[in-house]
């Protein structure tokens, strides 16, 4: 498929802030993903998959490396540009709880240093203050999201569709554009409009969707603003309409199945966030994404039958 190869050809246009490179200089994502081998549900390991061949599809160079129980982030050698940390089951929480304390200095220090986290589910979760299960286990948090989460016996088990929190949605708009035929974009623009009139939406810049499966209840602090509001499904809590968190450039929702492939605007924010940590002001090619936006547009289709 012609779209498909011509992504591997693909140039990166950038731009430097606070110093000045060759043109031709490649550009380097360095990613954490955070034990892989206990947190792991509903796929989130194709977020990973995601990231790295939206880079590669440019040109960028990408290094992954998998961080677990055991292992340190305080080696000189690590410097993360992006980190994920994906859900898991409350036995794989409590080991891993213990664990990430002796990391949470550098991950609390890799966020004031402006590097991404995308954390899903029970990642989201102990990156909050804490998480109170069901039969009353506290599984303590690191608390770079100022939230708690406390173990019902309802399970929001559902599609998950969310309107993006409008002060990142100008920022998405800015990293995000893409080679769909114009005709194409805007019939995708106007069925969403149209399905979703009474939200105002301006086009699927606006929108995330994605599978949420748990039963945790989670509640943010006043000062914490959510990365959305939910349109349909339960998100933090089913209670008051919010879905995920957002403090700098981390990131925390309820959103499996994978997230990102089906939600490209969304995967090249966070490219782009990732990448100016490193070198300033980048502005990404746009890619072909007519099939990941083929199925965003069946994702969101299945909500508004449930």
């Amino acid at each position: 498929m012609a779209s498909r190869l011509n992504k591997s050809k693909s140039k990166v246009f950038f731009r430097m802030k606070t110093s000045q490179v060759d043109s031709n200089s490649k550009l380097q994502l360095n990613i954490c993903h955070l034990y892989p081998d206990l947190m792991d549900t509903y796929g989130d390991r194709g977020n990973i998959i995601a990231v790295v061949k939206r880079c590669q599809w440019r040109g960028i160079d990408v290094t992954v490396s998998n961080i677990s129980v055991g292992d340190s982030l305080s080696t000189s050698h690590f410097d993360f540009d992006f980190f994920f940390f994906g859900g898991g089951q409350d036995i794989q929480q409590e080991i891993v709880g213990k664990d990430l304390q002796k990391k949470a200095k550098d991950l609390k220090r890799a966020v004031e240093q402006e590097s991404v986290i995308l954390s899903i589910c029970g990642g989201y979760q102990l990156l909050q203050n804490y998480f109170k299960t069901l039969d009353g286990k506290m599984i303590k948090g690191i608390g770079i999201f100022d939230a708690h989460t406390i173990g019902s016996t309802t399970r929001m088990i559902q599609n998950l569709l969310i309107k993006i929190n409008p002060t990142i949605q100008s920022e998405i708009s800015e990293a995000y554009t893409s080679l769909r035929g114009a005709e194409q974009r805007s019939n995708l623009k106007t069925e969403i409009k149209d399905s979703f009139a009474s939200l105002r939406m301006t086009g699927e810049e606006t929108i995330l969707i994605g599978f949420e499966n748990h039963s945790g209840k989670t509640f943010l602090g006043s000062n914490l603003k959510p990365l959305g509001k939910v349109i349909k499904g339960s998100g933090n809590n089913g209670e008051d309409g919010t879905e995920g968190a957002v403090y700098k450039n981390a990131f925390g929702c309820y959103l499996h199945g994978s997230l990102l492939p089906k939600n490209p605007h969304f995967a090249d924010y966070l490219i782009s966030k990732a990448l100016e940590r490193r070198y300033g002001e980048i502005k990404l090619e746009p890619l072909d994404d007519s099939i990941e936006w083929q199925a965003h547009k069946q994702a969101i289709n299945r909500p508004q039958s449930q």
